[in-house]
Parts: structure tokens; sequence; C-alpha cells
């Protein structure tokens, strides 16, 4: 009994890093929809979007005072044209706090583009089953660590009951290898590590901890890539949250939009909308895309034995900062495609 509760602690972290990876690996978008629902669709007065509706009502009446302002001036001065292509934006700003009785338009428009912007997401994570290797990629980074966590409680063993210990671990990982064929078949890395473990369980004698570490990691080790996939999780539940954040303040946006100033504020949070789409479409592409490269490069070498430990990294660090860059770039561009379109309007009206 004592043995079995030694192995179980031992696996209990590992148990983590496969439950993050296969919540990493599904649309996280998923537990967020109802949470959109609520802001953008609840008509109760105490509804956070509905308070903040009625604020950028208020900063449309007091940015409409500095509007007609500026209106005016420009109508005394005989400049009709800025004026009459300026008149349009009293009505977009109506139109877009207007109340339908199903939410505002601003809303049922911000929650469409969502809608869209996941249904694109999604046809990037479900082209050629990417899921499944997303998945699949993530337990190749941690197999070992879980193979690792059962066997290496036996190592400060000796004589039988080290034995005995290796028999019961190894009865226990027997279930991980069948989960995994069960998904992703008879696959070589699968049977790779498991000669590996044969090899230990099987071995003659004390296995030394150079052994242990070289072929199954270290403690250290698991902990690195424990932390490292739960870092994937943080920025893409990050990226979401962010967008609802920045979806509540539409409203905001729309109301300071009379000013009489170049950039219209409606302007920078659509940016900033787009901009997170962007870096959230661009974080699944690269983890797909280099997911494929693993399974069906080092995954399918009987030969290979590579360390992954790589791909931890990439995708909990190096991938977030690119997809951000990339978002960044992006939304630089579509600000001023928007702003050069606006200007070109106003020139022709």
């Amino acid at each position: 009994m004592q043995l079995d509760n030694l192995i179980f602690f031992a696996q209990a972290g590992i148990t983590d890093i496969l439950d993050n990876g296969v919540t990493t690996a599904q649309s996280i978008t998923e537990s967020w929809d109802q949470q959109w629902i609520d802001l953008l669709q609840n008509n109760s007065s105490e509804n956070l979007y509905a308070a903040l509706t009625n604020l950028g009502i208020f900063f449309a009446v007091g940015t409409l005072l500095f509007f007609m302002v500026q209106w005016l001036r420009d109508v005394i001065h005989e400049d009709y044209s800025r004026p009459i292509s300026a008149l349009i934006w009293p009505f977009i700003v109506v139109i877009l706090l207007t109340n339908t009785g199903n939410g505002s338009v601003l809303a049922n428009l911000t929650l469409g583009v969502r809608n869209f912007l996941n249904t694109v997401n999604q046809q990037v994570v479900t082209t050629a089953d990417a899921n499944r290797n997303y998945q699949q990629a993530l337990n190749m980074g941690v197999a070992e660590e879980v193979a690792g966590s059962a066997l290496r409680p036996c190592q400060s063993l000796t004589g039988e009951q080290q034995n005995q210990c290796f028999v019961r671990a190894r009865e226990k990982i027997e279930v991980l290898w069948q989960e995994y064929r069960n998904l992703y078949g008879d696959r070589n890395w699968i049977n790779r590590l498991e000669n590996k473990v044969n090899q230990i369980a099987y071995g003659t004698g004390s296995v030394s901890e150079n052994t242990f570490n070289a072929l199954l990691g270290s403690t250290v080790q698991t902990s690195i890539k424990n932390f490292l996939v739960s870092l994937q999780y943080a920025f893409q539940n990050l990226i979401e949250a962010t967008m609802l954040l920045i979806a509540a303040l539409g409203p905001l946006a729309v109301g300071g939009s009379l000013l009489p100033i170049a950039g219209k504020p409606i302007f920078a949070w659509l940016t900033g909308f787009l901009s997170l789409a962007i870096a959230k479409i661009s974080f699944n592409i690269i983890a797909v895309l280099t997911a494929t490269v693993i399974v069906n490069g080092p995954g399918e070498n009987a030969s290979a034995d590579p360390d992954l430990m790589w791909f931890m990294i990439f995708m909990g660090i190096l991938a977030p900062i690119l997809s951000l860059l990339l978002a960044g770039a992006g939304g630089f561009a579509v600000f001023n495609a928007v702003s050069n379109t606006t200007s070109w309007t106003r020139e022709r009206i």
C-alpha cells in the first residue's frame, strides 16, 4: 500500500500536464461563449454593457457640442464639403448605440464579428486534423515525464522491493500506452518510449540516477514543462479576456467619436479588436504547423530520440511573443487602411 501511494503522488504532478495539454489543444473560446452572450445580449439594467452603453450615450451628447461648434465654424467659413461629409458621424453614433430590444446594434455587431472570427479560427485548428496533431505533439513532449514519474520512486529502493516497484509501475504505465494508442494509433514514438521503459523495468541490478535522467528526464524538467504548458493555456485565455474587455469598451469608443479630431476612437477600438483576433489566429497557425512537423517528423522516425523541450519553450514563450508582434503589425496596417479609406470617402462626399 505504501509503495502504491508513493507512485500515485509521483504521478499527481504530471497528470496536471496531461489535463492542461488536452485543454489547451481544444478550442478554449467555447468556455468564453456564455460570457460574451451574458455581457452583450443581457438586457437587464444592471448589466455591465448596458451601463457602459449609457455612459457612451453621455459621452456622445457631450462630444456632440464640440462637433456642432466645429461644424458651424466650417459653415461660417463656407467650407461646405467638410460639414456635409461630417454629418454622417452623428447618424452612425445614434444607430450603433440604439437599443433594438435584443441589445444595442453595436452589441449585436460586436458579437457577430467575434463569431465570424471564431469561425475562421475554428477552420484553422480543425484543418488537416490540426487539433489532434497539437494534442499529440504536447503528449510527445511530456510522455517521458509521465513514465518517469511512475518509475522514478523505484530508484531509491533495492533488491526485491525495487523489482516489485518496477512491476507495479509498469502496470500503471501500460494504461498510458493503451490510452495513447486509442487516441493516435500505433505510433513509432509510443513504441520507442515503451521499449525504454521495458529496458529499465526488466533490467538487472540497480539503475543509476544518470540512466534515469537520461532516459526519463528529471523532476525539475517535469516542473518546467508543466509551467510552459500552463503558459500556453494562460496566453490563450488572456487573449479571450482582453477581447471581451475591448468589446465592453465599445460604447465609450463610439460615444467619443464625435470629437472633431482626425483619429476617431472607434477606429482605435476596431483596430485593437482585430489585432487581438490576428494574435489569436496567428498563435493557432504556429501551433498547428509546429505540431504537424513534430508528429510527421520525429514522431514517425523509429530511430529518432528527440528532446522536445524546445517545443514547450517555443509554444509557451516564443509563439505568444511572435503572435503579438504579428498582431501589432497587422493592427497598424488595419488602422492605416481604415484611416485612409475614411479620408478618401470624406474627400468625395
